[in-house]
């Protein structure tokens, strides 16, 4: 009779297991006096932050947010726009070499699928923090599910997409051969996953024709190309200061990688400029409220946002840039990540609130509320913001320490 084995774990695979662990913390015990300072600093920052959120909850989110009745979508919200999809789009990105096989996107692979699991938990994070009963939501999510719901088919689509991205990455950590064809039918499940979480949150605006700055077939596909927008700014921006911090000369195949990376950020830019402007074009056709919408947006309090930080600094100095830089010189590239991550912000914060900036009142004329509805975020709400963008810093510096700069093996 032929020996029988274990289908699920062997005693080597437990010994690879242990090894990851030990060295991981034998790598991070390793720092130097510069990389503790940064990470405590991180950690400070982090522990203020919960510490205002925590006081949010007990205070109450009525009097600690700069929220109403009327605009009760926030910097929040947006900030949880702005993590999940830099999160889609790490995944979207790095799927193009571990899942479909091109060669030239591999060395990106470990560091991407590490980011995505950072940033789609900083997400998460924010938004626990918004919700008033956050405890509640994780409770009846399972018990009661509403599948005709929008924000329950997010929250369980992003859920299985975070299980399957950490599933991935300990394969990914293994480099097996033997886990190759697992490791890729992982990456392809989480980026379905992915896919449709990430129309799914832009069918939560899309399909609400209460707010007609938001409503439209085209947001779910928006927030895709936007989200792989932000995956490559991401990818730029988060290598180029792994390489800086450890003092390493970057490869040649990471520097073709990120040349490939450039190509492909500079089409989805060229593409959010479309849409941009043919939202713009066919919001002037449609009904009072999104016009009066378009031209706070465009001309009122918000035109600052728009032209300076959405169109200037997440739209022309980056794709431009990228041109000078011939998708060649990578310190060109990392300052064209810096504008794009900050337009980027921008444009969630913009999305969000100049939706509802409209009152729901003023086609029937109530005297009793202003057209033009105002919000002005909180301190709380700003220190949460403040304490998951320290967060995402603090775990990339311990995740480029840890895994050791996140080197692949390019079979």
């Amino acid at each position: 009779m032929s020996e029988k084995k274990n289908p699920v774990v062997t005693e080597v695979e437990v010994t690879t297991f242990s090894q990851i662990w030990l060295t991981s913390l034998l790598e991070f015990l390793s720092g130097t006096r510069a990389f503790y300072f940064l990470v405590g600093i991180a950690a400070l920052v982090v522990l203020i932050a919960a510490m205002f959120a925590v006081n949010a909850m007990y205070t109450g989110y009525r009097h600690a947010y700069g929220l109403t009745r009327e605009i009760p979508w926030g910097i929040l919200i947006s900030g949880y726009v702005f993590f999940v999809l830099t999160s889609s789009g790490l995944c979207i990105v790095s799927s193009i070499g571990h899942v479909f096989g091109v060669k030239s996107f591999m060395p990106i692979a470990k560091r991407s699928v590490y980011l995505s699991l950072v940033t789609v938990v900083a997400g998460f994070t924010v938004i626990f923090f918004d919700l008033e009963n956050p405890f509640r939501l994780l409770i009846w999510n399972i018990l009661s599910p509403n599948l005709t719901s929008n924000i329950w088919w997010m929250g369980t689509l992003y859920g299985a997409y975070l299980f399957f991205m950490a599933l991935e990455f300990l394969l990914l950590l293994l480099e097996k051969h033997r886990y190759a064809m697992l490791s890729g039918l992982l990456g392809l499940i989480s980026l379905i996953a992915e896919v449709a979480a990430s129309s799914n949150l832009g069918a939560v605006f899309g399909m609400l024709h209460g707010r007609e700055f938001w409503y439209g077939p085209y947001i779910p596909i928006y927030f895709i190309a936007s989200a792989a927008a932000s995956g490559c700014t991401a990818i730029i921006f988060f290598t180029y200061l792994g390489y800086k911090i450890t003092a390493e000369k970057m490869d040649r195949a990471m520097e073709l990688s990120l040349q490939a990376v450039g190509k492909i950020w500079a089409l989805f830019l060229a593409v959010l400029m479309f849409f941009t402007t043919w939202k713009i074009i066919t919001g002037f056709v449609g009904g009072e409220g999104k016009v009066l919408a378009l031209k706070e947006w465009l001309t009122g309090k918000y035109a600052l946002n728009f032209w300076l930080f959405e169109v200037g600094f997440g739209l022309l100095i980056p794709f431009f840039l990228l041109l000078i830089s011939g998708f060649k010189n990578l310190n060109q590239m990392f300052v064209a990540s810096v504008f794009a991550f900050i337009g980027i912000f921008f444009m969630r914060v913009d999305l969000v609130v100049v939706g509802q900036i409209v009152s729901h009142y003023f086609e029937f004329k109530v005297t009793d509320f202003p057209v033009i509805l105002s919000y002005k975020p909180s301190i709380y709400e700003i220190m949460i913001i403040v304490g998951a963008i320290a967060f995402c810093m603090m775990a990339f510096l311990v995740g480029e320490k840890v895994f050791k700069g996140h080197k692949t093996e390019i079979h």
